[in-house]
């Protein structure tokens, strides 16, 4: 089975399969640091009442067999220690068979907790991180030649995220076609980084530059993927160098850097030398042919999809996130707005009440404070409070019993924030008021030290309190 085997890739199934073993680990940590106020027994949207609606079908997942605190932070530590020593190389050192069921557990255990995670756990990434973590079951070990048809769904996979999101972007905001969305995108998007101040105020005919580079990027570059080599290897480097971009321009959690990976399944350095690989056994090939017949079944789907000109983004089509859609910013904010929370320990509300900002680790709180590089690790209460800016809908089903948890000071939640200005004891009242905010100018950054500039939009959540162990509204 010659044609099987593609042993110039194993470089690249090492980057491959390493760098996915990493962004797991950094999903699991995330997991294990965040879920008990997001989502543990008493956290704002619970796992046990959100399972008792659910079918295991629904969602997969084995918290449907029993939930406890205890045992999801046991999960996600137990999968962090294997993610790590995926990382070090311990799939290479075992059999074949061993390997792939390791990369199984961690599929396993992160599905499980995606499918119970709601609102916190809806963006693209988790499904590219489940896609990509059940593709590295069918790609061997260091013990067998790298099989070429894995490494095809690997590119195929790509292909979606790219072109999936040029396709969006081309069908979706004017300023996309116009090449105008960057004057807009550094300093709107959901979590700038430490560079976005720099890069929004880059001249506009380069702005107008990148988004053509873009395009080309996503919309011509993919199909490269697909070419012989040298061609291949040179679309491949052209998306990492694009993703780098990304990296540095603002925080995306691993979306950017789990592409940059799948680059690696088309990249195969011609001055190295592959090394001597066995060929596989004939119950592997089997599986990985099986495997592929029906990924490409699954296919029908997502192609459908992107043909659409009603193309949706970051959809999964079946509980098991496998052969999905991808695309993001089919639109572009032309404003940003930030919800900030404040609280008082005043017992009585007046004109002269004095309000103090809880600051958040990410998300634009403080005005001279330089936003901070997180990705490839994720704050996923960061992210959805640019939701609930958006969209106060959005947020609803979390944004009161959030508040609730400040009202009491409750320490998983106060986890998740930068700064609480209410260390002694809990405030009495807390409320929610909407700014827009905007990047400085130079020249006010010079002047005032600020990398922000805020004006009060007005109420987002009147001032709220508990009052004999119910939560009201004055």
């Amino acid at each position: 089975m010659g044609w099987f085997s593609a042993p110039e890739y194993w470089l690249g199934r090492l980057v491959l399969e390493r760098g996915a073993a990493a962004i797991y680990l950094i999903a699991f940590v995330a997991a294990a640091r965040q879920f008990r106020a997001l989502i543990g027994e008493h956290g704002m949207l619970a796992v046990p009442r959100y399972l008792a609606g659910q079918s295991f079908w629904r969602s997969p997942s084995i918290f449907h067999l029993r939930y406890s605190d205890r045992i999801f932070a046991g999960v996600s530590w137990f999968g962090a220690a294997l993610a790590t020593a995926m990382v070090a190389g311990l799939a290479d050192l075992a059999p074949l068979w061993a390997a792939m069921l390791m990369w199984l557990t961690l599929w396993v255990l992160y599905l499980s907790i995606v499918n119970v995670g709601q609102a916190w756990y809806s963006f693209g990434w988790e499904s590219l991180l489940l896609e990509t973590g059940f593709l590295m079951i069918f790609l061997g070990n260091g013990r067998i030649a790298p099989p070429v048809l894995t490494l095809w769904l690997v590119r195929w996979l790509l292909f979606r995220v790219e072109f999936g999101a040029g396709l969006i972007k081309l069908r979706g905001d004017r300023c996309w076609r116009d090449l105008t969305c960057l004057y807009y995108h550094h300093e709107t998007q959901p979590m700038p980084g430490p560079l976005s101040w720099f890069f929004h105020h880059l001249p506009k005919p380069l702005h107008r530059i990148e988004v053509a580079g873009n395009h080309v990027a996503q919309l011509v570059v993919p199909f490269g993927l697909f070419a012989p080599q040298p061609v291949a290897s040179v679309a491949a480097g052209i998306i990492v160098l694009t993703q780098l971009w990304l990296v540095t321009s603002g925080n995306f959690a691993w979306l950017n850097w789990l592409t940059i990976v799948l680059a690696f399944s088309a990249i195969s350095p011609p001055w190295i030398a592959p090394p001597t690989l066995p060929g596989p056994p004939l119950w592997f090939a089997v599986l990985v042919i099986a495997f592929t017949a029906a990924i490409l079944a699954l296919s029908y789907w997502p192609a459908r999809n992107m043909l659409s000109s009603r193309q949706r983004m970051n959809m999964s089509f079946n509980p098991f996130h496998l052969v999905n859609t991808y695309g993001a910013f089919g639109s572009i904010g032309r404003v940003r707005r930030e919800v900030v929370i404040e609280g008082t320990d005043e017992p009585k509300i007046t004109r002269q009440t004095v309000w103090k900002e809880y600051e958040f680790k990410g998300k634009p709180t403080g005005l001279r404070r330089l936003p901070r590089q997180w990705a490839p690790y994720h704050l996923r209460l960061d992210w959805l409070m640019w939701f609930a800016a958006i969209s106060p809908g959005y947020a609803s089903p979390w944004m009161t019993p959030f508040l609730q948890r400040l009202l009491r000071n409750d320490p998983p939640t106060l986890r998740l924030l930068r700064h609480n200005p209410f260390p002694d004891s809990p405030p009495r009242y807390v409320r929610a008021q909407l700014y827009e905010y905007r990047f400085t100018t130079p020249a006010e950054l010079r002047r005032d030290h600020a990398w922000w500039h805020r004006t009060l939009i007005g109420r987002y959540v009147p001032p709220m309190s508990l009052r004999k162990g119910a939560f009201g509204t004055t």
